[in-house]
């Protein structure tokens, strides 16, 4: 669910019975609304003494969900939040914190940020027992949009940027290294620090496939930083973070930003000529002049 918990906290409850239900069935109280969006809605309750989320989902938001509880269930507080309890319709987290990642590269400390997201990427990646069931979206289905949009183009005999972007993924895909369990939407705005545990993720998408998937996301946000974002500058010197972070290779960390940026520029849901669109076609151009 693409939602910010914000500091003003109001807003209209679009279901009351279904948050009393909740209130009741998992000995919450106190609801504060935080976000609401077409997914569904926000609140911070507590839980005893403990303050804790609660998310309750529309259909659409349910189906949007239901694979970040798998990577939540599957990462079990190693670099996450915990999923305290679930259902189809509602989960229960434990609450990140209040200091969030971003506004630090606002502040001048982008390279520490990014240092911090790589420390938080080796916790979620970290090798364990077994596989979660069911089984998570693949990347292959992941960039589909891409994939389609690349296709008409060329059948039009288009070279574009989807196209070579395509390409890119393409041969990503094709031979895939240190596959794991992936959040899939890494970035600034989804990672906080609790008071006792340090950095946490949150709002997982839930994939799985290579682990430098992961890193794409943030080298195209914070979207509070817009001119730092968008500079190649910027994109070298965090992409090398990550990359001795992790203990990858910069070139393909690079290449996988390109076919990512690409893809979240075909999304249906980004206009032609839209800002946002024009946003990821930039960062796009500034890492394919580094493949």
């Amino acid at each position: 669910m693409d939602v910010r918990v914000g500091a003003q906290g109001v807003g209209r409850v679009k279901n009351p019975d279904a948050l009393d239900d909740y209130l009741q069935r998992w000995n919450l109280r106190n609801p504060e609304l935080l976000a609401q969006s077409p997914r569904g809605a926000v609140y911070a309750v507590h839980q005893n003494a403990e303050k804790v989320v609660l998310k309750l989902f529309t259909a659409i938001g349910a189906e949007d969900e239901a694979d970040g509880a798998v990577a939540l269930r599957y990462f079990d507080g190693q670099g996450a939040v915990r999923l305290l309890a679930y259902d189809d319709r509602a989960h229960l987290l434990e609450y990140a914190g209040d200091e969030e990642l971003a506004p630090m590269v606002s502040q001048g400390d982008d390279l520490a940020a990014a240092g911090i997201i790589a420390g938080v990427l080796n916790q979620l990646h970290r090798p364990r027992p077994a596989l979660p069931t069911p089984k998570l979206r693949t990347l292959p289905q992941r960039f589909a949009s891409l994939f389609s949009r690349a296709a008409q183009e060329e059948t039009a005999g288009e070279a574009s940027i989807y196209v070579r972007g395509a390409r890119v993924a393409e041969r990503l895909l094709a031979h895939p290294r240190d596959e794991c369990v992936l959040h899939g939407d890494i970035q600034h705005h989804n990672i906080r620090r609790h008071p006792v545990r340090g950095w946490l993720a949150y709002d997982p998408k839930g994939l799985y496939g290579e682990r430098l998937y992961d890193t794409a996301n943030a080298l195209c946000n914070p979207a509070t930083a817009r001119d730092r974002v968008l500079s190649e500058t910027r994109l070298l010197e965090v992409s090398q973070v990550l990359a001795d972070g992790m203990g990858v290779q910069v070139e393909r960390l690079r290449a996988f930003v390109f076919a990512y940026a690409c893809l979240s520029a075909s999304w249906p849901d980004k206009p032609e000529g839209s800002e946002v669109q024009q946003w990821f076609l930039t960062v796009a151009r500034n890492a394919e002049r580094h493949l």
